[in-house]
Formats: structure tokens, sequence, C-alpha cells
């Protein structure tokens, strides 16, 4: 059997060769099949031993082929664009085409599909939202979450890649706490907004179903075609949509990785101690003030399975003095699970602490949220004698 070794040069009409041994016809076969082609041809021509052909079918190489992403073409939605900024984060989509169409034909041969073709299957990594039978919310698909809006395709992309998506973006391991708190995080105040507006679901008949704290959808929705442009191509339109979507879900993720995230652990520490400020367990302490604390609070005491519910935090001020405030009964309310005193509210130093007879304190709010002491066991204690109040007469409780 003959081995050729072939090398192309740049001069259409110049062809240099190097047989090594006799004039195997099949060599001259190659140089001439060879004339056109745009390179330097050298043939080493040498016997070798006799190879046999497998019975194995060939693998095509794969691996560096673009992958395709599939969407719709007009006007576009931000859920089928963040679904696609998401995808594009994923090694396997780095560089993947964007293809914007209906056509069932074109769609059938992108490898993963968005927000078109009435599929939901992911084995096939079909990801539409749009079909009369369609109902998944992200509790449906995994019960042990608990939102129940009906998931649009930035969902379903978020549901099944989120896990791979963060690694990816925060270098967490897959299993790590943190990155379990980030997904649910970054889908209850980021992703579930984008599903419920494109949905249409009202945030709202009562107690909100949803936060909404972007604004992203409508923004996303202004970068259309006008409806009286002259152009109505959208694709400079949805590009402007990517990259800003992109950029805020970023922007998002950094904040809650590099800043909330760091304000749970500093509530979980505090919560977990707080026998250790008051026997009671019903005040927690924080060394330091400024961080952000009533939502990990609220998430932690169901987490932690806190039985007697937390009524007091203290902490110092820019000053170093030290606030005592009162845990509210929940995010979005002004009611306090327990106000201090109300013969304290409105009264301010000396006087305050006469009335008191705890001395160092600074002022009660009139509303009872919050109180000053200008040290910590000045504000320790005006938490606890309005929790032994309110033991001695339920009266006191909330206001």
């Amino acid at each position: 059997m003959w081995r050729v070794r072939i090398v192309l040069n740049a001069n259409l009409t110049k062809i240099t060769s190097q047989i090594n041994l006799g004039k195997p016809t099949s060599a001259l076969r190659l140089l001439n099949s060879g004339a056109y082609c745009r390179c330097i041809l050298s043939v080493d021509v040498t016997r070798i031993a006799p190879r046999y052909m497998s019975s194995q079918p060939k693998r095509l190489c794969t691996e560096n082929m673009s992958k395709t992403i599939g969407t719709h073409n007009g006007t576009f939605h931000c859920d089928e664009v963040l679904a696609c900024f998401f995808l594009r984060q994923l090694p396997e989509y780095k560089d993947a085409k964007i293809i914007r169409t209906r056509d069932p034909a074109q769609l059938a041969e992108c490898d993963i599909v968005v927000d078109v073709g009435g599929e939901f299957d992911p084995k096939k990594h079909r990801y539409d939202h749009h079909q009369r039978t369609f109902a998944e919310s992200f509790h449906s698909l995994c019960p042990e979450k608990p939102w129940v809006t009906k998931l649009s395709s930035a969902g379903l992309v978020y549901v099944h890649f989120g896990h791979q998506l963060l690694t990816q973006l925060t270098q967490l391991k897959e299993g790590d706490r943190e990155l379990e708190v980030l997904y649910d995080k970054l889908y209850e105040n980021f992703v579930e907004e984008v599903d419920a507006v494109d949905n249409g679901i009202s945030q709202c008949d009562g107690e909100a179903r949803y936060s909404i704290s972007t604004m992203l959808s409508a923004r996303v929705g202004h970068l259309n075609p006008r409806w009286n442009s002259k152009s109505q191509d959208t694709e400079e339109g949805f590009r402007k949509a990517l990259k800003m979507v992109g950029e805020e879900f970023l922007d998002r993720l950094e904040y809650y990785q590099s800043s909330w995230l760091p304000a749970r652990a500093v509530v979980e520490e505090a919560v977990k101690g707080r026998h250790q400020v008051d026997p009671s367990g019903e005040v927690v302490m924080f060394s330091q003030g400024g961080c952000p604390w009533k939502e990990h609070l609220f998430a932690l005491e169901k987490e932690l399975k806190v039985e007697a519910p937390i009524k007091f935090v203290l902490y110092p001020d820019q000053n170093g003095q030290w606030r005592v405030q009162c845990v509210p009964a929940g995010l979005n309310t002004f009611q306090n699970r327990l106000s201090l005193l109300e013969e304290w509210r409105g009264v301010r130093d000396e006087a305050l602490s006469e009335l008191s007879g705890i001395k160092g304190c600074i002022f009660v709010h009139a509303g009872g949220f919050i109180g000053g002491n200008k040290n910590q066991e000045g504000a320790l204690e005006m938490a606890r004698r309005t929790l032994q109040a309110a033991a001695q007469s339920p009266a006191n409780g909330s206001s």
C-alpha cells in the first residue's frame, strides 16, 4: 500500500512534487486532481504495511461545529431574549448562532429552540410555552420549589440550565449551598417577573404573586420598531435587547453574590447565636450596622425552624451608638411583631432614661419601631423590658 503526503501552495498553475518510489499511478492521479487548488502540492509516496478498513462507521468531528439556537422572528420579547442570553453563557452554546424564524424546517435543524415551535421537550431541547396544553411552573417541574407562576421560555431555560449557568458565571460548584441560594434568588427576583409578564399574569389580586424589580420586559418591548416606522426590521433591536438583558442579569448576579449572599451569612450567624444575646431567643445582634437583614431573617426563621419569632435586632450605628429595631410582621408592612413600649415613644435623652430606668437612652421613635442607646447593654435592656412587658400584658404587642 502507498502512503501519500500532500502539501498545497497558493500558486494555481504550479505544482511541485516529490515521488520517492517508481511511478505509482495513484500518486499521479492525485497530482492531476489537485491542479486547480489554491496551494503548493508536494507528494511523498512510500511503501507501508497494508491497513485494513474498520467495519465501524466513521464519526464526524463536531466539536468545533457551531451550535444553533432557534427562536421566532418578528417582534421580540424579553423572555426569548433572556433565554438566548442564558444559553450563550454556557460553553456548549458560547458561539452559537441565533436563527430567528418560524419556518418549521429551519427550526428542526437547530440544536435548541426557545419560544417557538409549539413543543416543550427537554430531551430534544425544545422549550416553547405557547401550546394550549402547556401549564408548567417551577413547582410543577421541581416540586421542592415554591413558585407556581407559569413559565415562559426564559423560565424554562433557567429551570433546566440555571445551575450550569451559575456554575459557569460564579465559579461556585454544583451542589454548593450558596449556588442553590443564588439559583432560587435570581428566579424569584429576576426571572419570575419575565415569566409572569410574558404570560399575562396579573401581579395582584390582593397579595402580590411575584416581585417586579426591573421592568425589563417593558424596556425590551420599547426596542421593537415603532408601529409607523418605515423599517420593521427587528434584528438590530433584538441585538440591543440581548446586550441589555445580559448586562442587567450579570449586574444582578454580581450584587447577589458579592453583597446579598454575605449579608445572609451575617444574619444566619446572628440567628444561630441569638440565645447568647438573650435567653428568650427573640433578640439578635449584629456587630456591624448597615447589613440588610429583614429578608434574610424571615427566610432563615423558616429554614432553621425558629420556634419563637424574633422581635428585635440590635446593631451599632455610624456614630458607635446602638440601635434597637423592631422586626416587622412581614416584608411589605409597617406593622411590628412587637413595638417598643408605648410610653417611651417620642421621648428622648435624659427624660427617656429617667422614664425607662435605663441609662444612656437617646430616643424612641414616635412610631415605636426603633430606639437608640449610647451603648450595647442599654439597647439590649430596652428590648428586654419590652419583651417582659409584653409577656405580662399582651395588649402591649404589635402596632
